[in-house]
């Protein structure tokens, strides 16, 4: 755990530190402006059949609603259906003594007009997607959440192989190609693919950001970055509900959101690299060169440690532990060839302890996203516009990740995490027996259950970074981000599900919130913890009865301190 140590020497969360974090949390803005943007780009707007044809013969001395009642039958509230239309003009309705609902009706067979008081275009009403075509809405949703998923895997393997900062460059690329070209799709079908590709970038901006953020601070620090990580997204949740009131063209909408890549883009080249990652690569001389940069900024010393010295004995001595004294601090080196082995997703679950984080962590993170996304794509029903609805969503986080950071640190992360899991769980339960008559009960309940999710986000982001190797680390976001993403798959063809019993998706939503919240309590706490660097810093038995006065660093990597086993057993499942 020799980096920890590094790190207090120049500084863990100096303005190095400090400027590296503000510059990838607005990256982070743009986040849920896609994830999110279905709210406002799908949107249905109130429409009817077309009977424009009917203009001539007997309808040309009708108003517009005499000729709606002689076309159209009536809901239950008395507005047009949306897919129907009567197969014969029924003038007999305009005395009112006739009941429409036994008249013979058919499908819309010349399109259909909408309702553009709200959006004067959506995604929906520009290719009809109403009626039997309606699921294609949920279903773009979908496919651009399979297209993280799959960023998930490959950014979260080439971050890991070839660097955070390379990977990162092409995640921006690719989100501002793809992003913007999707504004100016003319049929669904490019519109989709070209969602899918632009999700397969924001994964990358998702995953890395937060990974280099938590590798360049101090153990003290890491939940603090975790939730000020958090809370950039949560701003951007707001700003789009204020970009989606003032534009109300869905193509410069999603080119509006699609622009802030484009200034982050410039932060880049005052991105450094990961130091902790070239370090465990073999990269020492560039990790050097980084931790000396960082020195410099923060108005240190460079650090004592001599890296370069310490990669070169670990390549002279194949498999053994090297403890060397040069009136300094003693430092130890990996086993050969941990450093410039290439580490796959296959290593994530190749070691008994890793393989349980792996997997536990996995189906957590599908419930997480799955909980949280199956709140935030449901904005209507709690008798609020959906504008205020989804801003309330989006400001309920603020309060709510500010009182997970100190909970974090006073009980932990394990249970945070199982808590807010729990917690959102019955707050879904609960909406589905409030009737519908009293809304404000509904939409504080939603709301108080939209904060919990955001709490349980925010807290498996920093979870899962502190639990996973330096080795491993962008491999494990990129499976667990993978699982996530299949959790935001499902949960918009969920909410279909309402179509046929309206509790039915509730109660899903209610019953993966609650195992996975009781999942976690099979993964081990990192509270105080150091962040582990190899496969053998989990894996490795907790040993005794080892001379206690050997130096910390061998006790890390030998397990015989009593102040390491206490560091490192909670790694120990």
């Amino acid at each position: 755990m020799k980096f920890e140590n590094i790190l207090q020497e120049i500084d863990g969360f100096g303005p190095f530190q400090i400027t590296i974090i503000f510059m990838l949390c607005s990256t982070r803005m743009v986040l849920p402006c896609h994830f999110l943007l279905t709210n406002f780009i799908g949107v249905l707007p109130p429409h009817h059949c077309d009977i424009s044809t009917l203009d001539n013969g007997p309808f040309r001395n009708l108003t517009e609603q005499q000729r709606l009642t002689v076309s159209i039958p009536v809901q239950e509230d008395g507005s047009p259906k949306s897919c129907e239309m009567f197969a014969e003009p029924q003038f007999q309705l305009l005395a009112n003594t006739s009941n429409s609902s036994d008249l013979p009706t058919v499908q819309c067979g010349s399109g259909w007009v909408y309702d553009n008081s709200t959006f004067t275009s959506t995604m929906a009403t520009e290719w009809d997607l109403v009626c039997d075509r309606k699921i294609l809405t949920k279903t773009s949703s979908t496919i651009f959440f399979l297209g993280v998923m799959v960023g998930a895997v490959a950014l979260g393997y080439l971050s890991d192989k070839y660097g955070r900062k390379l990977t990162l460059l092409a995640s921006f690329i690719m989100t501002i190609l793809f992003g913007i070209s999707s504004g100016f799709a003319n049929s669904y079908s490019l519109f989709v693919v070209l969602r899918f590709l632009t999700g397969v970038g924001l994964t990358g901006i998702s995953i890395i950001s937060i990974v280099l953020s938590v590798e360049w601070v101090d153990v003290e620090h890491r939940s603090f970055i975790g939730v000020v990580g958090s809370l950039s997204p949560t701003v951007g949740g707001m700003m789009l509900a204020g970009l989606a009131f003032l534009i109300k063209d869905w193509r410069a909408l999603v080119m509006t959101v699609t622009a802030p890549t484009a200034v982050a883009l410039l932060t880049w080249w005052w991105i450094p690299e990961s130091a902790r990652w070239l370090l465990t690569s073999g990269k020492v001389e560039r990790a050097q060169f980084y931790l000396d940069q960082c020195a410099k900024f923060n108005k240190r010393p460079k650090p004592s440690s001599t890296l370069i010295l310490e990669e070169q004995c670990s390549q002279c001595f194949s498999g053994l532990w090297v403890l060397f004294n040069a009136n300094m601090k003693t430092v130890s080196t990996m086993k050969t060839g941990e450093q410039n082995k290439n580490y796959t997703f296959l290593d994530l679950i190749k070691t008994p302890k890793l393989r349980k984080i792996t997997l536990v962590t996995g189906m957590v993170w599908a419930g997480v996203a799955f909980t949280y996304y199956g709140i935030s794509l449901n904005i209507t029903g709690f008798g609020l516009n959906m504008y205020l609805t989804h801003f309330l969503y989006a400001a309920i986080e603020i309060p709510a990740k500010l009182t997970t950071y100190c909970l974090l640190n006073i009980i932990g992360r394990r249970w945070c995490q199982v808590g807010s899991l729990i917690l959102t769980g019955t707050c879904i339960a609960i909406n589905i027996f409030v009737p519908k008559d009293l809304w404000y009960v509904r939409a504080a309940v939603a709301v108080l259950g939209k904060g919990l999710s955001g709490c349980s986000f925010t807290t498996v982001y920093l979870y899962t970074t502190e639990l996973f190797p330096t080795v491993l680390r962008q491999n494990g976001m990129g499976f667990t981000s993978f699982t996530c993403r299949v959790g935001m798959s499902l949960a918009p063809l969920i909410l279909l599900l309402e179509d046929l019993w309206r509790p039915l998706s509730q109660i899903i939503f209610w019953s993966m919130a609650t195992t996975c919240g009781l999942l976690c309590l099979l993964l081990p706490e990192t509270l105080n913890v150091k962040l582990p660097e190899t496969v053998d810093d989990i894996e490795k038995p907790r040993r005794r009865g080892i001379d206690p006065h050997l130096p910390e660093f061998a006790g890390v990597f030998l397990g015989s301190s009593e102040k390491s086993n206490e560091e490192t057993n909670s790694y120990h499942i």
